[in-house]
């Protein structure tokens, strides 16, 4: 499936603009629970970083995902769907002005869930799945187990995907070393589904002077009254990895050496983020990542491909299926098996783009999702199908389009 463009906005027709987008991880730690002046230091952090996808870990109530919005955030940010699983949850936060929210799929483990969001870069019409995940915590070969427990089911999904699929895996995993059986399975490359370590910092991190620039556990080494973890910067518990498809050249690229745990500068193993002079930021800066969570951020740029041209007369204004081309076409010996069909939507919604034999028996999905406004194009494969005459349906609502097409020998 192809997407040919996704339709703007009017404020953003004939818009070229800088197409390169700040992703960034964050446990907020228990959110919005303990003291209220946290939001002002989660404020200085935000404002410092300016993020435009920011996933977030440890929100533990639904009510907080708004409070965080207007307390931290501002109005140019809105939050994508919220589930309540177990135990804290994972949420996104968007600049609506570039992207658009389509899905929040819950990923269920035996312990927190897995969250795979969707969306869609407004000006571009690239669709980006952002994985948040909160693995299991603490040490020992129990705890790792369960880390793995929770990475093969992600796995099962990623490893489904097509192989050029754009999306990255982001949040708190709370690993020590490489070497644990769910780091080495996430990069495990006997299925397609594996990520990659953009900051290529493989090794054994806990304690160890050669990674301290990427240790984003713990910002201080005294006890506060949020009961965030102590003992100073020694573990590299937050991770951005990316999928290979981001990994190759076009469409949502990795933005060479952008890869930072926002506020490290290298110089603070086993010490509190503000202790002296932090040369990656200023001292507000320092004494908020200090005070709002015990975890530092994580933050990676993408590219995404040249911006969409859109004007007035591109704007979809109702829903179009197009007679597939070519019609008829054959699946015989030197034949093409396959047509295109084209479609148009005036608004978001659910979608379905289905094949029907003249009995009415359905012989194939070729769309089943949320899609945004825009034109699109399907290639349907009819290898596998007689000949003979096929209905094909676009279905979105209360909105229903049929055409017939023709499959010859």
């Amino acid at each position: 499936m192809i997407l040919i463009f996704a339709l703007l906005l009017p404020a953003f027709l004939n818009l070229t603009a800088q197409n390169q987008a700040t992703v960034m991880t964050y446990n907020l730690l228990n959110y919005p629970d303990y003291n209220v002046s946290r939001d002002d230091d989660f404020t200085v952090v935000i404002d410092a970083a300016k993020p435009d996808l920011l996933v977030v870990q440890e929100m533990k109530y639904d009510w907080g995902v708004n409070t965080f919005i207007r307390n931290v955030l501002d109005d140019s940010y809105a939050a994508g769907d919220f589930i309540d699983g177990y135990d804290t949850d994972n949420v996104l936060y968007y600049k609506k002005d570039l992207f658009g929210f389509v899905s929040n799929v819950r990923i269920d483990t035996e312990l927190r869930d897995i969250n795979q969001f969707t969306v869609v870069h407004k000006l571009t019409g690239d669709t980006l799945l952002i994985y948040s995940v909160h693995l299991k915590a603490s040490s020992g070969s129990a705890n790792e187990q369960k880390r793995l427990a929770e990475v093969n089911e992600l796995r099962k999904v990623t490893d489904a995907l097509p192989e050029d699929a754009k999306y990255i895996v982001a949040g708190d995993f709370n690993f020590y070393s490489s070497n644990e059986p769910a780091f080495i399975r996430l990069l495990d490359q006997s299925g397609s589904g594996y990520v990659l370590d953009p900051a290529n910092k493989i090794g054994y991190w806990h304690n160890n002077s050669d990674y301290a620039d990427v240790h984003t556990q713990s910002t201080r080494t005294g006890a506060l009254s949020d009961g965030g973890s102590t003992g100073g910067l020694d573990d590299r518990f937050d991770f951005i990895l990316i999928s290979e498809g981001i990994n190759q050249p076009g469409g949502i690229d990795y933005v060479d050496g952008s890869y930072k745990s926002f506020g490290n500068d290298g110089n603070h193993l086993n010490k509190s983020i503000n202790d002296g002079t932090n040369s990656a930021v200023g001292q507000d800066v320092a004494n908020a990542l200090y005070y709002a969570s015990d975890h530092l951020p994580v933050l990676a740029v993408f590219d995404f491909g040249p911006a969409v041209s859109v004007s007035d007369e591109n704007l979809v204004v109702s829903y179009e299926l197009k007679q597939n081309y070519p019609n008829p076409f054959s699946k015989g010996s030197g034949g093409n098996p396959t047509t295109t069909i084209n479609y148009s939507l005036p608004e978001k919604g659910f979608v379905t783009l289905k094949v029907y034999d003249v009995l009415g028996r359905e012989v194939a999905t070729l769309v089943n999702e949320n899609k945004y406004p825009g034109v699109y194009q399907v290639r349907f494969d009819a290898s596998g199908l007689p000949t003979g005459v096929y209905i094909y349906t676009l279905q979105s609502g209360n909105v229903l389009l049929s055409k017939k097409m023709m499959i010859l020998k």
